[in-house]
């Protein structure tokens, strides 16, 4: 029988490779420098990268329940170490479509491939611990941005751009396949010692029913979820791409302060993805999303009459752990209302909303700074819409609650 906190290491092994998509911006200003590429030409890259990890989430989570994880991590380490590797090709190269190519289109296949294919399994693993198993992995995602940064930095600066690709795509290859190896899913009917599914039937985590993805996708519960996540992500990472200069206008710190800051404020999202993970555990993940709701609301709402950096910082940080948290609770939250049968491939639907988020949030606080010049004007609108996700929030609550009802009067008078 495998360890099942060996299998949770190698979740987190896949997460921590495949989370270095998060430090891509150590790669724009030498890109730019070297080949006269824009900004927005070399951070287009990276947008590439998470719309296809959303896609292939949504395409291939068929591929992860099908093959099973280890299939589906060794596929998603040959596609993201070709893709991070190749990149270093089209940097010997000189073009940008290539890079393109290898690092968004190759990269990002793997990368959702990867994100999915080890968090059902911890599900099906740890149905005791959910959340905590779901949020260790996903946390790697989270701080792995925090290890790759500076490795980055100092491999450009040491062996040059291209070379760098080379290693880190070799480096995070050899880690997948390590990790992927001893990926597996528990034998049929197996669960932890001392647990008992039996005498959970009145719990919140209880699974509400057992469905396949095409099922899942006819109830408005996955609709609900999907629209929970996309609000989250859209204001969050909107708020997160301008955290820097949003500093800078708000609170008048300096340049080299915000970049201090930013980073120093990023290690929330990691800790939130663990702590609001672990914490659903026990208070419910309903529950645990109209926290993040009702938090967000006050602090979107306060943070443009904010001058003190000390509150900023508190509120940013906070709105970090509920940004990564949201990502985090949301397999288990899946597990708890469809089962485990192909939570796979349900995640992979549920992650495009993180694909739209994606696109829409920088852009449209872009959009709010160039047409009333300050970014402030945008969280009160991203506030309005946190109200909308707290409604919808509790819509799932009360929906679960009733379903819930209906099964255990259906189990007294069977």
């Amino acid at each position: 029988m495998k360890n099942r906190w060996l299998i949770a290491l190698g979740a987190v092994g896949i997460h921590i490779s495949i989370g270095s998509v998060y430090a891509w911006s150590n790669f724009t200003g030498p890109l730019s420098e070297e080949f006269g590429w824009t900004a927005s030409q070399v951070q287009l890259t990276f947008s590439i990268a998470i719309l296809f990890l959303g896609l292939s989430a949504a395409f291939l989570g068929w591929f992860v329940e099908k093959y099973g994880p280890r299939v589906a991590g060794i596929t998603a380490a040959i596609f993201f170490g070709i893709g991070v590797a190749g990149s270093g090709i089209a940097v010997s190269a000189g073009s940008l479509w290539m890079l393109y190519i290898f690092y968004g289109v190759l990269g990002g296949i793997g990368l959702g491939v990867g994100y999915i294919a080890p968090v059902s399994t911890l599900v099906k693993w740890f149905p005791d611990r959910r959340g905590l198993a779901t949020g260790m992995a996903i946390m790697g995602f989270g701080f792995a941005a925090a290890i790759a940064s500076p490795l980055m930095d100092f491999l450009i600066n040491s062996v040059g751009i291209a070379a760098t690709f080379y290693i880190l795509g070799i480096s995070y290859f050899v880690v997948m396949i390590g990790s992927s190896l001893y990926m597996s899913r528990p034998p049929e009917g197996w669960t932890p010692k001392g647990y008992d599914p039996d005498k959970e039937t009145d719990t919140e985590n209880q699974d509400l029913a057992n469905l396949r993805a095409k099922e899942a996708l006819k109830t408005k519960r996955f609709y609900y979820l999907w629209t929970m996540l996309f609000i989250n992500v859209t204001c969050g990472i909107a708020v997160i791409s301008a955290a820097k200069p949003l500093l800078e206008e708000s609170v008048g710190v300096s340049t080299a302060t915000a970049a201090t800051l930013v980073g120093v404020m990023g290690v929330f999202n990691g800790l939130g993805r663990i702590g609001w993970a672990s914490a659903s555990d026990y208070i419910g993940r309903a529950n645990t999303y109209i926290t993040f709701f009702v938090l967000q609301i006050g602090l979107f709402l306060v943070l443009p009459w904010t001058t003190a950096t000390w509150i900023f910082v508190i509120a940013f940080s906070i709105i970090y752990t509920c940004y990564g948290g949201g990502f985090a609770t949301i397999p288990a939250f899946i597990g708890d209302l469809f089962g485990t049968k192909e939570l796979g491939a349900i995640h992979g639907y549920i992650l495009t909303a993180w694909a739209a988020a994606g696109l829409a949030g920088p852009i449209f606080a872009a959009w709010m700074k160039d047409t009333t010049g300050s970014y402030e004007n945008s969280l009160i609108f991203f506030s309005g819409l946190f109200v909308i996700a707290l409604v919808v929030s509790i819509l799932t609550k009360v929906d679960e609650q009733k379903k819930r009802k209906a099964l255990m009067n259906k189990e007294k008078t069977a």
